[in-house]
């Protein structure tokens, strides 16, 4: 079994705000890949499913940046401030700072909202080779569908609270207009 080493790191997004963030790369040989993991609406860095994939990967030479989208986990930010396109920024923050400090990235791979996230910044980051989706719905604008309730007291109320696995999240009305006017192809 090949050992893996995980780095604590922080980035900057396009605010300066700093993400959380871990690289997950082999112990003994060097990567012969890079990959950005976007995690799901409300996820951490830290989903125990995603990260024993990121671990496979680390352990089969790619090293894996996994990251706190902006206020999520121990990310700074306001994330009732954030949307699919700020998200979007924060991938690309993410693609930045391993080119910047390691190699840029090959592969983007995404769970849930994070897929659809990596989908539509995978065309502005020209480093990438492919894109792995989990779970993702090709049309960003399903999560206003799923949270419909929501979505009208934000509209009439400028936001919205919901409860997503226990936690409550505050979000604007903006979110969703957002995620309608994102055109995937």
């Amino acid at each position: 079994m090949i050992k893996t080493i995980t780095k604590p790191l922080y980035f900057k997004n396009q605010f300066g705000e700093k993400l959380a963030a871990y690289l997950d790369v082999p112990a003994e040989k060097s990567p012969t890949a890079f990959a950005i993991y976007a995690p799901c609406f409300t996820c951490t860095k830290n989903l125990k499913t995603m990260v024993k994939m990121i671990k496979a990967l680390a352990e089969s030479r790619i090293a894996v940046l996994r990251f706190d989208f902006t206020g999520i986990g121990a990310s700074e930010g306001n994330f009732s401030a954030t949307n699919f396109s700020s998200n979007m920024q924060d991938v690309i923050s993410a693609a930045h700072f391993l080119e910047d400090n390691f190699q840029p990235p090959q592969l983007l791979i995404g769970h849930s909202l994070g897929a659809s996230t990596v989908l539509k910044a995978a065309a502005s980051i020209p480093s990438s080779r492919a894109v792995v989706t989990i779970g993702a719905s090709y049309d960003p604008s399903h999560l206003g569908d799923l949270l419909q309730h929501a979505k009208q007291k934000a509209e009439s109320e400028g936001s919205a609270e919901v409860v997503i696995g226990g936690v409550r999240y505050k979000i604007q009305s903006q979110f969703f207009q957002d995620i309608e006017n994102i055109r995937m192809r």
